[in-house]
């Protein structure tokens, strides 16, 4: 150990002070050239359709849509949005258990919907509602689990669209596996999977970027980057943007903006033909915003503001594809009064099917839990049997 003189201790006190001071500043200058260099990389969106509802122009992605199917996606949203409020109503009114909406994220799903081939297969979280549209799943199927009187409502194969996955980024691993299946059937078709920016922090789907990078499947991953995890904020989840990620595992990524449908609809598109050629997975990232609540069990006034809400409210999806279609003149009055009476008549006939669904038997539960009968589930249902009967034993004392 070296003995320092009092004069030098003093001195080396004082200059201590000059390089924390010194430290300090550089440390503040690290952490702003950090956010810079972050920032740097931040790319410009792919957008086809600014929120002004102009259209633009891309060197890689383009999309050339009649009159007809630009008036079909915006009746894709403005139905599925429809669906959507009258489900969070139905909730709100005690006839559903709980209910994710999908406010503000319906180009990020109609569009990337709308690229699918009727072969291509899906596998969604339980948010996809305009995916479930596209593919032609009954809305009232989507209720009933929510209702709690089935477990998904609908035959997977029947449109190819999976049951609704409640366990974060599980169903990203499915889909790599269904890819990896499909590529060695010979098959020219391709997997879409969704997920969240929350989930994209899950260990599954890292997992299966790995999976799906070695053995190239033909799988996109659209990661609905919608700002929040529940309460988390993006920059809680992540230094750099979702969709460079994708570099790290050895296959492509791409931003888009998630609330531009057109934009959705062509970058998807690509996605899926470059899997279908056999180049391997995409990550797309849409980025957009979740105007409402991330269950209509959370309260998102506890932890983000109201002017943050009201800057995406401006890039409205619907609206900017409305202004786009009334301003080129591919739709006129009579078009969005027939849409709106349509928007009524699905949230009526929604809220009539949802009240007439029926009970199932409490018994029923035990029924298909195994092909072949299990000893475990005969035991526990008689438990259960010996438990309901004690309740009608205590009505006849």
């Amino acid at each position: 150990m070296t003995v320092e003189s009092t004069a030098a201790r003093k001195t080396t006190r004082r200059s201590s002070g000059t390089k924390r001071t010194a430290s300090a500043s550089t440390s503040t200058t690290k952490k702003t050239s950090t956010r810079a260099a972050v920032g740097a990389t931040e790319p410009e969106l792919v957008q086809l359709l600014t929120p002004e509802g102009e259209r633009v122009q891309h060197p890689d992605y383009d999309i050339d849509l009649s009159a007809e199917e630009l008036r079909g996606l915006y009746r894709d949203m403005v139905l599925t949005r429809r669906f959507d409020a009258e489900a969070t109503s139905l909730q709100r009114q005690g006839e559903l258990g709980l209910w994710a909406s999908l406010l503000g994220q319906e180009a990020a799903q109609i569009g990337s919907g709308r690229a699918l081939r009727d072969d291509d297969y899906v596998f969604p979280t339980y948010r996809e509602h305009g995916v479930a549209w596209v593919r032609g799943v009954d809305p009232t199927n989507l209720l009933g689990m929510f209702r709690g009187v089935n477990h998904g409502g609908w035959d997977p194969n029947s449109n190819n669209f999976h049951l609704y996955t409640i366990v974060l980024g599980s169903q990203t691993l499915h889909a790599t596996g269904y890819a990896m299946g499909i590529a060695k059937d010979g098959a020219d078709s391709a997997v879409l999977a969704y997920f969240g920016d929350g989930a994209s922090s899950q260990g599954d789907v890292n997992e299966s970027f790995v999976f799906s990078a070695v053995y190239n499947a033909p799988v996109v991953f659209f990661c609905q980057n919608n700002q929040w995890a529940i309460s988390e904020p993006i920059e809680k989840q992540t230094r750099v943007p979702l969709y460079q990620r994708a570099s790290g595992f050895g296959f492509p990524g791409v931003r888009v903006d998630g609330n531009d449908v057109l934009a959705c609809l062509a970058v998807t598109r690509s996605a899926l033909e470059r899997a279908r050629r056999g180049e391997g997975p995409t990550l797309v990232e849409a980025f957009t915003y979740r105007m409402g609540a991330h269950t209509t069990s959370d309260d998102p006034t506890r932890y983000r503001r109201d002017a943050e809400r009201a800057e995406w409210e401006a890039k409205d999806p619907i609206l900017r594809l409305k202004t786009y279609l009334e301003n080129e003149g591919h739709a006129d009055a009579a078009f969005f009064e027939e849409l709106e009476a349509e928007s009524e008549a699905l949230g009526k006939s929604v809220r009539e099917a949802v009240r007439a669904m029926p009970v199932p038997e409490h018994m029923a539960i035990f029924d298909h839990t195994y092909a072949d009968g299990h000893a475990l589930v005969d035991e526990e249902r008689a438990q259960f049997a010996a438990y309901e009967a004690s309740f009608a034993a205590g009505e006849d004392e």
